[in-house]
């Protein structure tokens, strides 16, 4: 189990690509803890999670509001004494053509995708640096090395998240801790359905190098591995996760 003794805390862990990482990462052996807002499906993963014998906690949190953070994460480090490993997954994807964007939207994308990760990052380096030891890691976007229109907000939110992989991981590399990011590709997930359609999906299989569908497990054993002591020579780093639909 490579993940044994380890705990987690991953935000967006509701539903799709979070609560797949959950999983996973409970079933590595790791304590891990659930953040989101959407109560019902969060107590639901939570339960679902803690049938298979996962030591599976929840904290029902709205990661826009700072102090809801700040708490969830103190009550975190009542029970221990430092987090070894942070997934910022939480994100919002609306879709709208850029001139019908209105700034309290904008805003509000950002803050999600962007702040939602500052605020948990900030919350849990003090303990980590006092230990000289962590792994956080941010689930960006694809979108972000490829231009989507009508996502202008998420994509800049999610390109943000690289920058602040990249400085973030000079500055705390000699504490030993350990950022990276994750560059998801199109995954099918619940959301998906909301947002695609079936022809839509195929048409990004199409441009891919590997002919068949990203699910929400190939980015859940990136996280494993990033999360693990398998990945301790990287940091600052920005991995693709999209069946080689874009290169860089």
């Amino acid at each position: 189990m490579l993940m044994a003794g380890k705990t987690a805390l991953v935000t967006g862990a509701a539903n799709g690509i979070g609560a797949e990482i959950a999983h996973r990462f409970g079933q590595e052996g790791a304590r891990v803890w659930l953040l989101d807002k959407d109560e019902s499906a969060l107590n639901r993963q939570t339960k679902q999670l803690r049938t298979l014998g996962i030591q599976a906690e929840m904290c029902l949190v709205d990661l826009t509001r700072p102090e809801e953070v700040a708490s969830a994460v103190a009550a975190i480090h009542h029970e221990i004494p430092s987090l070894d490993v942070l997934v910022n997954n939480a994100g919002a994807d609306p879709r709208r053509p850029f001139l019908e964007m209105g700034e309290e939207e904008w805003l509000r994308v950002l803050d999600v995708n962007l702040n939602a990760a500052y605020r948990c990052t900030r919350c849990v380096v003090p303990q980590m640096v006092t230990r000289r030891k962590g792994k956080i890691i941010h689930i960006s976007s694809v979108t972000f090395h490829w231009g989507l229109k009508h996502l202008t907000h998420y994509v800049s939110a999610k390109g943000a998240l690289v920058g602040f992989t990249r400085s973030l991981a000079r500055e705390l590399g000699e504490f030993n801790i350990h950022i990276n990011c994750i560059t998801p590709g199109a995954v099918l997930t619940e959301r998906e359905a909301q947002i695609a359609t079936p022809e839509q999906a195929a048409a990004v299989v199409n441009l891919q190098s590997l002919q068949r569908r990203i699910v929400p497990l190939d980015i859940a054993r990136t996280c494993v591995f990033l999360g693990t002591d398998w990945s301790d020579g990287i940091t600052g780093q920005t991995i693709n996760v999209d069946g080689g639909w874009v290169m860089h």
